[in-house]
């Protein structure tokens, strides 16, 4: 089929207009998929950012976790008084209450020089831990004596007070009507564990 010069003139503003549609279609087309992967990119890049939010402010959430609680024992070992230097004075005064008030009847003590304890899991740089060890020999009506001496002392502070080991051995006295009379004697080694942190102001 042939067409005359008037009526592909007639065609071509048609033909133009058509070509135009399919250009602007395929432009509309390629903008599109265009657009679609940059919202593809832009939400993967936020909820990539949301997750390290996430997991900074579960980290932040930690470390405040960890600073109050190392706060509240910093308080509970400042109340003790287990900050600082060891504090003999304060020690012998406190066992010479105790012997007072528990009425005990014979108790010698002595305290060994203080050292350096340096295997502690998670010291701290700046914190050193010091042990002074101190041998206890004291008569004993019954077992609870030993017991309430040992509470009395971590109670009256100045240090932490780590038991080691404590012996009891019946003394063979056979008690009286008129005396008391001791049944058992205690040997015991406990830690005087004071807290030094080299960081603080003098």
């Amino acid at each position: 089929m042939r067409f005359t010069n008037e009526e592909l003139k007639r065609l071509l503003a048609p033909a133009l207009a058509a070509l135009a549609l399919f250009a602007a279609g395929a432009v509309l087309a390629w903008w599109s998929d265009g657009s679609l992967l940059g919202a593809r990119r832009a939400l993967a890049a936020a909820q990539e950012q949301r997750k390290q939010d996430t997991a900074r402010l579960a980290r932040i959430a930690e470390e405040e976790r960890e600073v109050k609680a190392s706060l509240a024992l910093y308080q509970q070992l400042k109340q003790l008084n287990v900050l600082g230097g060891e504090r003999r004075l304060e020690w012998a005064d406190a066992i010479a209450r105790i012997r007072t008030q528990r009425e005990l009847l014979d108790l010698r003590y002595r305290v060994e020089r203080q050292r350096l304890l340096s295997a502690i899991p998670g010291n701290p740089g700046n914190v050193e831990f010091y042990a002074s060890a101190m041998q206890v020999d004291l008569a004993l009506l019954h077992e609870e004596d030993l017991l309430r001496f040992l509470a009395d002392l971590r109670a009256s502070g100045n240090a932490y007070y780590s038991v080691k080991r404590c012996a009891l051995q019946r003394t063979g006295m056979a008690a009286t009507g008129t005396t008391i009379t001791p049944r058992l004697r205690a040997n015991c080694l406990i830690d005087l564990v004071t807290v030094v942190d080299k960081a603080a102001k003098p």
